[in-house]
């Protein structure tokens, strides 16, 4: 049966009208959107562990941990790092761990699996921090990073802000925790895994210098919590925060202390019989996601639901310095963050995509140019942009053995380039800088016409987004560089039409846009395909048919594989709106051009 193009138009216009809807009906009461961000089990492991160290577990706590570990239980008695992911070592060890302490045995084939993988002994090193915090590994066997080094200013060859912010924020507590070696010994024999029970050595009678450096640490830890409680609005500094404010004597009768653990309720997942915390929120990010694709669907910029967004989002600008200001000490503040309280932290990612939604609304005139003025005052050397700093591109600190546990720099990468690029093109005002990142982005196409991701999975997700930038600024469609995306997007779609790409990409080339197609990828290579006027391809034509026939009764999409990267294979991330905000937005985008 031949499909005419109004057919085509009619069988679109059915599936944004339904996604709108859903859309829609999932907005929250203040204005927001968020979706579950969901990671791995080790933040259910971990919550259980610093409960434990704090004295605060509850037999619910336990229950409700244990199930969730256990629903999350490969058949071969291993967790992975993301969906249908292979066995990871640390992360079974740890949830092991978790289990073993409230009372169940997870079974040999689980003990044999991590054995088999090289046990305790080649876990990284956050898993074997908390196990020493248990007495089950010696403190004086993992690799130290002294907490000395927070008196270190920032002009000297290494300070922690070469750290990206993810990692100074954790590297900070974490540094005071292994200079105290504190103890909070379990009643569970590990030595079956590798544990060495027993072994620690106490710390040192701390001498002048670190006493400097422990108050040191603790005062900057205490000046960035947020106004929720938190920590940077992510799960590791929180947490390591919490345990080194105990270890310094403070419990619950510190105001501080007592905001930490009442606000990480906010991110607990109440699943039934099961519980698990987010690793981070990203309400900010989905609710500029959100816009952008009703915008792109036809809903209209004074929509009540869309001017709630709008109104929220401008509350929620960053109007203060934070540690960015450290190698930008005269850009004055602007932008947006990802979380709900991360004032610290403000992202150029969330920035450009916020700058692109209220600007296509007509709002925030004011507020779009302090974040695009900041935006481009965040730019590095090379003409790229990290996410939360500036020439965060200090390579050599992957050869310390204590950073094993993913990235802990931040330097630019062309996804986040190609936001920043697609809200500053053609804007005369900011050319200089556009002209820069262009060329950093032309420079960083990989030979075979596809853009690395670093924030979402992978060549998918940077060729998606690169495409809408180099037409933003202006490159035109027949360019070479964006034909041999082309080129590459046709190569790597799946018969069926969609696009999926395996998380493995990140360590074997030959996973490049191989994978499960999924609806948010699949959008992205569709967002692609109409940047560089493809609209019309029989490409386009099968990625959206299979948005459309994959699409519910409800209008939303199913999606389990991970998508989003935290840190590429370390810690991946699900969504849980991408599979509904891409598919919108890109059908929207491709329902305008064929229109035209």
């Amino acid at each position: 049966m031949t499909t005419t193009p109004a057919d085509q138009l009619a069988r679109i216009d059915t599936a944004i009208a339904a996604g709108v809807h859903r859309l829609l009906e999932l907005q929250q009461e203040g204005g927001w959107w968020v979706g579950e961000l969901e990671s791995n089990v080790t933040m259910a492991a971990q919550h259980l562990f610093w409960h434990h160290f704090l004295g605060l577990r509850t037999p619910d706590l336990d229950g409700r941990i244990a199930n969730e570990l256990l629903s999350r239980m490969r058949d071969d008695g291993t967790w992975a790092i993301w969906f249908e992911g292979p066995a990871d070592l640390s992360t079974t060890v740890e949830a092991y761990v978790a289990l073993r302490i409230v009372g169940v045995d997870p079974g040999d084939r689980t003990r044999e699996a991590i054995n088999a993988l090289g046990g305790i002994p080649k876990a990284r090193v956050f898993t074997k921090c908390f196990l020493a915090l248990f007495d089950q590994w010696p403190w004086q066997r993992i690799p130290p990073v002294p907490v000395e080094f927070v008196l270190l200013p920032a002009s000297a060859p290494f300070s922690i802000y070469n750290l990206a912010c993810w990692a100074r924020q954790t590297v900070v507590p974490l540094a005071g925790v292994m200079a105290l070696r504190p103890l909070r010994r379990i009643d569970v024999d590990l030595t079956d895994i590798g544990a060495r029970p027993g072994q620690s050595k106490p710390a040192k009678a701390p001498g002048p210098v670190r006493r400097r450096a422990l108050a040191a640490a603790e005062k900057w830890i205490r000046d960035r919590q947020e106004a929720d409680g938190g920590w940077g609005g992510i799960q590791p500094p929180w947490v390591w925060g919490l345990l080194f404010l105990a270890c310094r004597g403070h419990g619950l009768d510190d105001p501080q202390f007592a905001k930490a653990v009442e606000g990480w309720r906010g991110f607990l997942v109440e699943d039934g019989d099961r519980l698990r915390p987010e690793a981070c929120q990203s309400p900010v990010w989905d609710t500029a996601l959100a816009l952008l694709g009703l915008r792109a669907c036809g809903v209209p910029a004074d929509h009540p639901q869309v001017r709630r967004a709008a109104d929220w989002l401008l509350a929620e600008e960053v109007t203060v310095k934070g540690d960015w200001a450290v190698r930008r000490p005269d850009l004055a503040p602007g932008g947006w963050a990802f979380e709900f309280q991360n004032d610290s932290y403000p992202d150029v990612d969330d920035t450009a995509v916020i700058a692109l939604a209220l600007r296509d609304l007509g709002v925030g005139e004011a507020a779009v140019q302090r974040g695009l003025d900041w935006v481009v005052g965040m730019q590095s050397a090379n003409g790229g942009w990290g996410a939360f700093d500036a020439d965060n591109t200090s390579e050599w600190l992957y050869k310390l053995p204590f950073f094993d546990f993913g990235a802990v720099i931040d330097p630019p990468s062309v996804d986040v380039s190609a936001h920043a690029l697609e809200a500053l093109g053609g804007l005369p005002e900011y050319q200089p800088a556009v002209d820069r990142g262009l060329a950093y982005v032309l420079a960083e196409q990989e030979d075979d016409g596809s853009w690395f991701g670093r924030w979402g999975v992978n060549h998918v997700y940077g060729t998606g987004a690169a495409l809408p930038a180099l037409e933003a600024c202006g490159v035109p469609h027949d360019h070479p560089a964006v034909r041999r995306a082309v080129a590459w997007l046709d190569s790597v779609q799946h018969g069926s039409g969609g696009f999926g790409e395996d998380v493995l990409s990140y360590q074997d080339r030959s996973w490049r846009g191989r994978g499960t197609p999924t609806p948010s990828q699949t959008a992205w290579a569709l967002l692609g395909y109409v940047a560089a006027g493809e609209e019309r391809s029989d490409a386009a034509r099968r990625a959206a048919d299979f948005l459309i026939t994959s699409q519910r009764l409800d209008g939303d999409w199913d999606e389990e594989h991970f998508t989003g990267t935290g840190f590429p294979l370390d810690f991946m991330i699900r969504y849980h709106l991408y599979r509904l905000q891409f598919p919108l937005l890109a059908l929207g985008r491709l329902r305008e051009r064929l229109a035209r």
